[in-house]
């Protein structure tokens, strides 16, 4: 037990292992590599929100306070270094539409130039320019060992389609369609396979050049369905043509197979990774919704399969900017299994900003009249309890610090066994009840067994079947603060569970086949 305790504390000690891709102050872009052996731990940003100065506390960015912006931004990437992230999502940088626009600032996601900057992200008070200052930030990244992606948004603006009504599709009437319920935004024109729009297409290989300008390391597609095969196809090997190692992330599920609108095309998962996308969501946001260990560990195996096929991996989308809040959903338990999970299954791990700390994004404004609009709607526009979009709001944050301590502590644990975890075999493994999971995560050196209870109201008494194990055993439990202690029988682990609750157990010089 000594050796593990020993261990645990160079764990805590070293946190991030990663090699600096920093040479002679020259950043080497690595993400692609990086997030093909899972070794990505991602932290999702919106620019406008993460670090806005809301001084008098009434969670809205009023005249007198500053916004998030590229350069105040900076100021956080120490925090997010010593919480073990290696790579920022950032949510779209384009100006946004002010025409038939959602809440005071105007969706992130209704783009009106795929070629420039949101003005909304300037520092005030700085004689850099825009995109100089966006490049300041990208390089304070680098700095710190963080990589960037950069979100492609999939539709555009009403702004836009004043100005190039050609741009978009129209419905038999010869309006513009609108995708689902995103009343602020319209389906572009990209053709089809074989028959491309060139204008959109040129619209996208202006996006490219000018977030690659910028220092990015790659992109996240926003909807990736929207789009035929071959426009990614084309696009993704202009971009590696630069860059071999720029990554490709698609917003794109297994579960996932009606388009979002009839008059769009609809390019699936599957065929999006042929087309060169590195990685996609995978169907981890119905996590909620499992009640079994059958569907939980059924849909682990099916990322695996596509894994070991094609070497194109998955995010732990447990959470994302589009779902409603942990803490709304089932508590901060939720949160912590979501932290474990990310840290010890084969995947990207995948946070919001505001996770960290259990912030609810359930904001006192929402929905009412604004004080001050920036675009043509007079309401701060907000889905509760889901990350802000549309409004100048306080940046994301709770205070719950014992998720943080776990997010901190889990993440040192991903990076200080980066390179082993990217070949461990993932072993599922058979429990009682049947709304408790286990798997285990093996190689000759030592193994990790994660025991989950997927019932978040009730407590479960739980037996785990572990061949070749034995009480001569020894384990160290990785979440220090747990009471439980799982006792080890031959060929079984029989252990408590509290509601919601996961345990992680690792064991030196112990493999599992």
């Amino acid at each position: 037990m000594k050796k593990l305790i020993s261990l645990l504390s160079i764990i805590l000690l070293l946190g991030q292992s990663a090699k600096a891709q920093m040479v002679n102050g020259v950043w080497h872009n690595d993400l692609r590599s990086l997030f093909l052996q899972n070794k990505s731990i991602i932290y999702v940003i919106n620019v406008r929100t993460f670090n806005a100065k809301d001084t008098n506390k009434n969670e809205i960015i009023d005249n007198d306070e500053e916004s998030g912006n590229f350069l105040n931004a900076i100021e956080r990437l120490d925090e997010l270094k010593k919480m073990g992230i290696n790579t920022l999502h950032i949510l779209p940088v384009t100006p946004v539409g002010k025409l038939k626009a959602l809440g005071n600032a105007g969706s992130v996601y209704a783009i009106t130039d795929f070629g420039s900057l949101n003005p909304q992200l300037k520092a005030p008070d700085s004689t850099l320019s825009l995109n100089e200052q966006a490049k300041k930030f990208i390089d304070e990244c680098h700095k710190r060992n963080i990589r960037v992606i950069i979100d492609l948004p999939s539709c555009g603006a009403y702004d836009l389609f004043i100005t190039n009504p050609d741009y978009f599709v129209k419905d038999s009437s010869g309006q513009p369609v609108i995708p689902l319920d995103w009343t602020d935004v319209r389906v572009l024109q990209t053709g089809k396979d074989g028959q491309l729009d060139e204008d959109i297409f040129t619209e996208h290989k202006a996006f490219v050049d000018m977030v690659m300008s910028l220092g990015a390391d790659g992109i996240r597609a926003d909807v990736a369905t929207m789009r035929p095969y071959t426009f990614w196809e084309k696009l993704i090997q202009y971009a590696r043509g630069k860059d071999s190692e720029f990554m490709f992330l698609a917003e794109a599920s297994n579960a996932w197979m009606e388009p979002p609108s009839k008059y769009a095309p609809f390019t699936t998962y599957d065929k999006l990774l042929n087309a060169g996308f590195d990685g996609y969501y995978g169907d981890f946001f119905n996590l909620k919704n499992w009640k079994t260990s059958k569907e939980f560990l059924n849909s682990i195996k099916f990322n695996q399969k596509i894994y070991n096929n094609q070497r194109k991996t998955v995010i732990g989308s447990f959470t994302t900017h589009d779902e409603t809040s942990p803490i709304l959903l089932k508590g901060p338990n939720f949160s912590k299994m979501i932290i474990w999970l990310n840290a010890t299954l084969p995947l990207n791990s995948y946070f919001v900003d505001g996770f960290q700390t259990g912030d609810d994004y359930d904001y006192s404004w929402a929905n009412k009249k604004a004080a001050v609009t920036y675009t043509d709607d007079e309401y701060y526009f907000n889905h509760k309890g889901k990350f802000d979009l549309f409004n100048f709001s306080r940046k994301p944050g709770g205070t719950d610090k014992s998720i943080y301590d776990e997010l901190v502590m889990a993440n040192k644990f991903k990076n200080f066994y980066a390179d082993e975890l990217s070949t461990m075999q993932f072993v599922p493994l058979k429990t009682s009840p049947k709304n408790v999971f286990a798997y285990a995560r093996s190689n000759g050196n030592f193994s990790v067994i994660v025991i989950g209870n997927l019932d978040f109201e009730n407590p479960a008494k739980a037996t785990v079947k572990v061949k070749g194990i034995s009480f001569k055993n020894k384990y160290m439990n990785m979440r220090l603060k747990q009471n439980i202690s799982p006792e080890i029988q031959n060929g079984k682990i029989v252990t408590e569970l509290n509601p919601g609750d996961i345990q992680v157990l690792l064991f030196k010089n112990f493999t599992i086949r």
